[in-house]
């Protein structure tokens, strides 16, 4: 893509970038889970009801992975912005948007999980810096370690936006102009396949912690309230 082509796409890098942010270092407020973030992203593209369609089936597949500790997953804020993003691009009913969108969306997961892994160990180099003035009680270092942590993440996450966003948009663009199967078909594919994999998560969770079944009972029956009250 030429310059001119990607300045459109600058505020979704912005945002992936912010929501990058969210997902560990700054302020982990949840804006970075994908039914939120895909939301953001349509509603950027001016299409929130899109967005909030393909951020449902990303949080689907999101439920599967646990981001505990020091383990390897997928960065889902930047993911589902460019997964948000490239879905707007195509008008309602078109065949195979929500398929080709939601793929894309699951490389820039994988994508950015692997840039955390590396940001992690980029890290721990700043941090050997500063070992020996924090050992000596320096605030300073503590705040140099900290800033300097949130600044890379940031970058990274923007990075990464901007990167699957510069390659996806051109194939995303080929792949709907080629595309074969109905609407109702494609659509079909993904809300069961993410579907099966929430499910499936949902039921690991429920069969290996303790009262997981009764929070999982209220937040149904609360969910179901709030949605009658809003109809």
């Amino acid at each position: 893509m030429s310059l001119a082509e990607l300045l459109p796409l600058s505020p979704f890098v912005v945002l992936g970038a912010v929501l990058g942010l969210d997902v560990v270092a700054f302020p982990q407020v949840m804006l970075s889970r994908p039914i939120v973030a895909a939301t953001l992203a349509g509603a950027l593209a001016g299409a929130p009801l899109r967005g909030l369609t393909i951020g449902v089936a990303l949080e689907f597949f999101a439920l599967e992975a646990m981001p505990f500790g020091s383990s390897r997953y997928p960065e889902w804020g930047s993911a589902a912005v460019v997964g948000g993003a490239v879905f707007t691009r195509a008008s309602e009913g078109t065949a195979g948007a929500m398929t080709v969108a939601v793929l894309i969306a699951l490389i820039a997961a994988g994508v950015g999980g692997t840039s955390m892994h590396l940001l992690r160990r980029l890290n721990a180099a700043v941090a050997r810096r500063q070992q020996a003035r924090i050992a000596r009680g320096s605030g300073s270092a503590v705040t140099v370690v900290q800033l300097t942590g949130l600044t890379i993440d940031l970058i990274r996450a923007g990075a990464v936006t901007a990167l699957v966003l510069a390659i996806a948009v051109p194939l995303y663009d080929r792949a709907l102009a080629g595309f074969a199967f109905s609407p109702v078909a494609s659509r079909a594919v993904v809300v069961g396949t993410a579907a099966s994999v929430g499910l499936a998560a949902v039921w690991k969770v429920t069969q290996s912690t303790a009262g997981a079944r009764w929070y999982l009972l209220a937040g149904l029956l609360l969910g179901f309230g709030v949605a009658w009250g809003i109809a």
